[in-house]
């Protein structure tokens, strides 16, 4: 008897503490983020803008320009010391709890991103609902404009962008890898830039014209010193910084005909790697750099015989000289027109020379713009799709 007393008493007790779930939110009650805007005003106060979900239009939707009968998305701008004064106001607005667990994209303004990132990625580090797997961009002007911006293929544009920075399309950021670089000493910081521009074109018909669109796309590269932007890259110079950097080495490079003036070819690159090798006598850093590629041919509009050994090696010439090309474009950037290391050879120097570093690491940008990079770029063509010799089906 006891024994029950004792366990019915601890069974009220604990029903008593457990909280169960007393601070749940059904889906009905939540305005769901999809993407969210950081800009700065001209007397220095924060914008957030914020890209929200509409569930009921959602339901069946086919992208907001794909025969949906209204929006998807709900855009909703406010100013405010903080952002998490802004959010305080905005909930004021929203008729639903404010929910940040299923946003893909944060999207800094231009002036935002010039006068320093950690005054509003701090919030986002401290923010219990935020993920760290939030793709992080620069727009080429305000945030809020690409917010409002709308896809034709998608739900929301925000998924639309978040798509193109999880394939890759340019060089892409994370919430993680960022605060990242804002602490690693022997680097700087890099994300994605994005900018409106025309998209696509809807037929038009008997009565109606064709329609231009236009939305927001992936256009090359923002680069920071330390927590400010200093400058892009653009698409062609953020090839050669993927190159430099040893990450995602796929692509396409167009390469002139060796015989027939005026036609072309594309290389597919199917895998590479990077080597960064330091060298310090003393006085002076340099860099080797090693890139080795390999590719197929897939497109040929010219009558090379590929089977050729020599063919075969004046086609892998011409590649590594693109390749090369486009990497020699983004350091001359880096170190010529901003004088930032964005190639992490900071890091690279600190793991072979770790007592030299702590001598270098409060100067190393400066260091680093006045050093000598050596390039050694290796080719390899391995395959020609389904054709060997041209014209001859295998």
């Amino acid at each position: 008897m006891r024994k029950l007393l004792a366990c019915l008493a601890l069974l009220i007790i604990m029903a008593g503490i457990l909280s169960g779930c007393w601070s749940r939110k059904e889906m009905s009650e939540l305005a769901i983020v999809l993407g969210a805007g950081i800009d700065r005003t001209p007397d220095g106060q924060v914008r957030l803008t914020l890209q929200l979900a509409r569930p009921g239009a959602l339901a069946g939707a086919g992208g907001e320009g794909a025969g949906a009968k209204e929006p998807t998305t709900w855009v909703i701008s406010e100013t405010g010391s903080t952002i998490l004064d802004v959010q305080r106001k905005l909930a004021m607005r929203i008729s639903r709890h404010i929910n940040w667990t299923h946003n893909v994209i944060v999207v800094f303004g231009e002036e935002a991103a010039r006068h320093g990132m950690r005054q509003y990625t701090n919030f986002f580090t401290r923010s219990p609902q935020t993920r760290e797997i939030t793709w992080i961009l620069v727009a080429k002007g305000q945030a809020k404009d690409i917010l409002e911006t709308t896809s034709r293929l998608e739900n929301s544009s925000a998924q639309d962008i978040g798509y193109l920075a999880r394939a890759k399309a340019g060089y892409s950021v994370n919430f993680k890898d960022f605060k990242v670089m804002l602490a690693t000493k022997g680097s700087n910081p890099i994300a994605s830039r994005v900018e409106i521009v025309e998209r696509g074109v809807s037929p038009g018909t008997e009565k109606e014209k064709s329609v231009k669109h236009e939305g927001a796309a992936l256009t090359g590269t923002a680069v920071f010193r330390e927590e400010k932007l200093v400058g892009w890259l653009d698409e062609s110079e953020t090839r050669g910084l993927l190159w430099l950097r040893g990450e995602i080495l796929r692509g396409v490079i167009t390469l002139p005909s060796l015989t027939d003036q005026g036609k072309e070819m594309s290389v597919e690159i199917m895998r590479g790697h990077t080597e960064v090798e330091p060298y310090y006598d003393g006085e002076s850093v340099w860099f080797v750099v090693k890139i080795v590629v390999e590719g197929d041919l897939l497109e040929q509009q010219s009558s090379e015989d590929i089977t050729e050994r020599d063919v075969r090696k004046a086609i892998e010439k011409e590649i590594s000289r693109k390749v090369e090309e486009k990497a020699r474009l983004a350091l001359e950037k880096a170190q010529g027109e901003y004088g930032v290391d964005i190639f992490d050879f900071g890091v690279a120097f600190h793991r072979k020379y770790p007592k030299i570093w702590p001598e270098l690491e409060d100067r190393w940008d400066e260091v680093f713009a006045g050093a000598y990079v050596d390039f050694t770029v290796e080719a390899h063509l391995r395959r020609s799709g389904l054709i060997g010799k041209r014209g001859t089906e295998r």
